[in-house]
């Protein structure tokens, strides 16, 4: 996949991440003559260990790291004058090749809830299996099996997550299911699976198992470092597009722009950041950003960067117990398979017969190199007990959304093996487990546009919005003192690292300090004052950060509802061109978004498919 001298092709895709990976692996697969190029800023990822090694993923969010882009948000005073970073994929495959292998898959009626034809939940369930191999359990109605996205178990046993969910079934009086994947159930315990390969213990990315895997095809071409300015239009018929070397990825190349033609189609894959911009800065999108930047309005779409959403996410590190596997010493950079008691301790724990194997495991896909670190979870909905412990401004939202939406949760609770702070922290070396909670549906909104600096280059005016409702932070505040309990009932709970935790005034019963082990399961929770609960809403406010779950800015809403899309991913105002990423949500789903990102490319292949009269078996 070089780069050879061609001008035209049938289809161009402006960004190489997800779903761009997904729409032109399957265009490809279904006719081969297509000559189709895909244009992405970052790099390669084709066997690189640490896309590839589920155990490095964290390394890519590494202040240095040149696969993600950090976008920088404006200041927010809810955010206690915080400028919120939130980055996302900046390399082939985009965001599966970075992200942390979550596997969730939202309720079928989130689906439903778009209110877009052809996207209907029983639509969808026919793609949502056939994008997946599940490896976990046979048989199960809503999840496929022949797939190219392998799900497993990660095979690595960690007690971790063995004791979250005893004391999720026990202390916090919630069930235990397989399954809470099936597009249904929730407020369950269960095991969190994730995108790894069970067998090769390999991350299964939309790079490698749509794009790589067809290097055969000669027709099907990935040009990395190029960065996508605009679409160029005819007569409001897209044609082409003109790009540039990136230069992030390719510091010492010229600069100086390229164009390509789009004889059939230009598909605009830039994910929920640089989808907007490619149209902004190609005149589509509202009169008052174009002006500003000085770029004629070729069509008024004010919706355009608009409706920007994720999940809001809190990180609370804890002390565990000495001989807790954890995946610290692998984030820590130290080699997993060293020392004859370190073998023997994890050899132990994971039921392997002597240390000879556990090594041999490593290529089995069964060594901590195969693991995320993340292996149990609750899509948790509050009791009646837990809402009347709620501040009351969470009620209405309550009433108004959840009550009568069963299979929607408001937050995942999660139990993390390892200190995962921001990379830049450093703690003394030993094992820490860490509390992950994150909310589904934030009411907030914000939204994303270029701008121009003062120097006269093009920036990014970005909103996150976070917290900008009131009703947002009570989960959150709510989930830190939950998730506080579940912790210091589990057997590895060693205390809690006081300085990433809130600043509980002296002498408060919710003090924070290392300890011998955990409280039992029925010792009375800890009592929280007025001034305590202040201390957990400002440290939520300085603190909670992205979920990684960009979305919404050219959402497939109707033109007057501010959309950008139609249900066929057509641009408003133009012909042949489509957006076909995570920015066409129209609204939050209650998911690791990489499950969303593949099925919007698997329904964008259809429609694109169709659209040229070329069967898509």
């Amino acid at each position: 996949m070089s780069h050879p001298i061609l001008s035209e092709f049938d289809i161009v895709f402006a960004g190489g991440g997800t779903t761009a990976c997904v729409v032109a692996g399957r265009l490809a697969s279904y006719d081969p003559s297509l000559r189709i190029l895909i244009l992405e800023a970052g790099q390669h990822t084709l066997n690189k260990p640490l896309h590839v090694q589920p155990s490095q993923s964290r390394f890519n969010q590494a202040p240095t790291s040149t696969t993600v882009t950090f976008n920088i948000g404006n200041p927010s005073p809810r955010l206690n004058g915080r400028a919120p970073i939130v980055s996302c994929g900046r390399c082939v495959g985009g965001g599966s090749c970075v992200n942390s292998m979550v596997y969730t898959r939202a309720p079928a009626s989130d689906y439903d809830d778009w209110g877009v034809n052809g996207w209907e939940s029983e639509n969808l369930i026919p793609l949502m299996k056939k994008l997946e191999t599940y490896e976990v359990q046979p048989d199960r109605p809503t999840h496929g099996y022949d797939g190219p996205i392998k799900v497993s178990s990660g095979e690595c046993k960690m007690g971790i997550s063995y004791e979250f969910i005893q004391v999720g079934t026990t202390y916090h009086k919630r069930q235990y299911v397989d399954d809470t994947d099936d597009l249904e159930t929730c407020n369950t315990y269960s095991p969190c699976h994730k995108y790894i390969d069970g067998t090769t213990g390999r991350r299964s990315d939309a790079a490698h198992h749509y794009v790589y895997n067809q290097a055969h095809n000669q027709n099907l071409h990935v040009w990395d470092g190029k960065r996508v300015k605009r679409i160029i239009f005819e007569d409001k018929r897209a044609v082409g597009v003109e790009f540039t070397s990136d230069p992030v990825s390719c510091p010492d190349a010229d600069l100086s722009s390229s164009t390509v033609r789009a004889s059939k189609l230009v598909v605009v894959s830039g994910g929920a950041f640089g989808s907007p911009g490619i149209l902004e800065r190609s005149g589509i999108g509202a009169e008052a950003v174009l002006k500003r930047c000085g770029i004629e309005q070729l069509v008024n779409l004010p919706g355009v960067g608009e409706n920007y959403q994720d999940h809001n996410l809190v990180l609370v590190p804890y002390l565990a117990a000495d001989e807790a596997v954890t995946m610290d010493a692998p984030w820590r950079g130290e080699s997993i398979l060293k020392g004859k008691h370190v073998l023997a301790t994890i050899a132990a724990l994971y039921d392997y017969p002597n240390v000879e194997s556990l090594a041999q495991c490593n290529s089995s896909g069964k060594s901590l190199i195969a693991q995320n670190g993340l292996n149990a979870k609750i899509k948790w909905r509050p009791d009646d007990a837990e809402l009347k412990a709620m501040d009351p401004i969470f009620q209405q939202r309550w009433k108004e959304f959840f009550q009568d939406r069963p299979d929607k949760a408001v937050a995942i609770f999660s139990p993390f093996a390892g200190y995962v702070p921001p990379l830049s922290s450093i703690l003394p070396p030993r094992s820490y487990i860490s509390a992950t909670y994150y909310t589904l549906y934030p009411v907030s909104v914000g939204s994303v546009h270029i701008d121009i600096t003062e120097n006269g280059k093009e920036g990014m005016d970005f909103t996150t919005g976070f917290l900008d409702d009131p009703s947002d932070i009570v989960p959150l505040d709510f989930g830190y003192k939950k998730t506080r309990e579940i912790f210091r009932r589990m057997a590895s709970y060693r205390g809690e690292v006081a300085a990433s935790h809130p600043t509980f005034p002296e002498g408060s019963a919710a003090a924070c300090r290392e300890v011998s082990g955990p409280v039992d399961l029925d010792a009375p929770d800890i009592v929280y004052t007025a001034e305590d609960d202040e201390a957990i809403n400002q440290f939520h406010r300085d603190i909670v950060r992205t979920t990684w779950h960009s979305l919404g800015t050219c959402a497939m809403k109707s033109e007057a509802d501010q959309g950008v899309v139609d249900a066929r991913l057509n641009v408003y105002g133009v012909s042949n061109l489509k957006v076909a990423d995570m920015s066409i949500s129209p609204l939050n789903v209650g998911t690791n978004t990489y499950s969303t990102a593949l099925l919007i490319g698997e329904r964008a292949a259809m429609i694109i498919a169709e659209d040229l009269g070329i069967d898509c078996i």
